[in-house]
């Protein structure tokens, strides 16, 4: 993955790449260990489990890559933001047609995840809720259904 262009994240996402980035380099060092205690001897099985080892710390060093570019071309969301429209790392809360509120953050793509209340901006109801103001209206297409839900609160 090629990343050139800035990319916020919220903290929760800043922290949780960080924290991958972590557990794949102690996942690496753990592999190169391994690498070094097998032996070198010419046995067919332990060839191939060394080809497979050398495979899966190519894997490792590829997501390292990824996830260092991306860490290093991220920045924070901007921690004040205008509360009277929606954009990218607001906090709004929406009501349903049954009454029921429910509450997203607006975030980059590579940071979303619906089923933690984190949407992406270039989501179909990402889209439609940047630029729209308290007690506005968003509907937006699933197939054949319209969605609509209202906005009450932005932070």
């Amino acid at each position: 993955m090629n990343v050139t262009e800035t990319i916020y994240l919220s903290k929760k996402g800043m922290k949780e790449l960080k924290k991958e980035t972590a557990v794949l380099e102690h996942d690496r060092q753990m592999a190169e260990i391994t690498l070094r205690e097998m032996d070198k001897t010419d046995g067919h099985d332990e060839r191939l489990a060394r080809i497979e080892l050398l495979s899966h710390i190519e894997t490792i060093d590829s997501d390292l890559s990824d996830k260092r570019s991306i860490i290093a071309h991220a920045k924070l969301l901007p921690r004040k933001r205008d509360a009277l429209k929606v954009a990218l790392g607001s906090v709004v809360d929406l009501l349903d047609t049954s009454g029921r509120i429910i509450r997203y953050t607006l975030v980059d793509t590579i940071e979303a995840n619906p089923s933690d209340g984190r949407i992406s901006v270039k989501s179909p109801l990402g889209r439609n809720l940047l630029g729209k103001q308290m007690k506005d209206v968003v509907e937006w297409s699933a197939g054949i259904r319209t969605n609509r839900l209202q906005l009450i609160s932005i932070r």
